[in-house]
């Protein structure tokens, strides 16, 4: 894992054209310039403003030798004070699927905020259709906690989505087995 960096622009831009079929469903809608380089670099000052204010930490997930950018994975919408949580999403390009990468990037990110934002708990959400996702968070140690309906706007319709958490005791518990 790895910050994006603008030199990663064709290779994002190709993975999330050639993705767009199987990703779409469960993101956000998609804009007219969503693959632009102009969309790239206002997603890396976001990403870079998010990082300065401690709200939020984007990476991308690279496999291979030479290393092949596969996904991306954040960890967004942090909360201090009393309740020291983050929300988890990611996405792997449709070339790169079935393979562990997710998991992986789900398990570093997971330590990252754990272990260096000093953060109590995980936070995700998927849709119920999302068969890959589910078991990708269920294997990273997540448990169901219920279902919030209408939850997100996915690709232009409210969404329920299954909302999953991880306290930072679960993950200690899990490391240890």
């Amino acid at each position: 894992l790895r910050p994006p960096q603008m030199s990663d622009f064709l290779d994002w831009a190709a993975l999330r054209g050639d993705s767009r079929r199987q990703l779409a469903p469960y993101e956000p809608q998609w804009t007219d310039d969503e693959l632009s380089r102009h969309a790239f670099r206002e997603r890396l000052r976001r990403y870079q403003r998010e990082i300065k204010a401690d709200q939020g930490y984007a990476f991308f997930v690279f496999a291979g030798e030479p290393r092949v950018l596969v996904g991306g994975i954040t960890a967004s919408s942090i909360r201090r004070g009393v309740a020291q949580s983050v929300s988890i999403g990611y996405w792997i390009g449709t070339p790169h699927t079935r393979r562990g990468y997710a998991s992986a990037a789900l398990s570093a990110v997971s330590r990252f905020a754990f272990e260096d934002l000093r953060l109590h708990r995980l936070e995700a959400a998927c849709m119920p259709s999302n068969i890959a996702s589910l078991r990708t968070l269920e294997r990273g140690g997540f448990s169901r906690e219920g279902i919030g309906r209408k939850y997100l706007k996915i690709d232009g319709i409210w969404e329920d989505h299954v909302l999953f958490g991880l306290p930072l005791e679960d993950w200690q518990k899990g490391r240890r087995t």
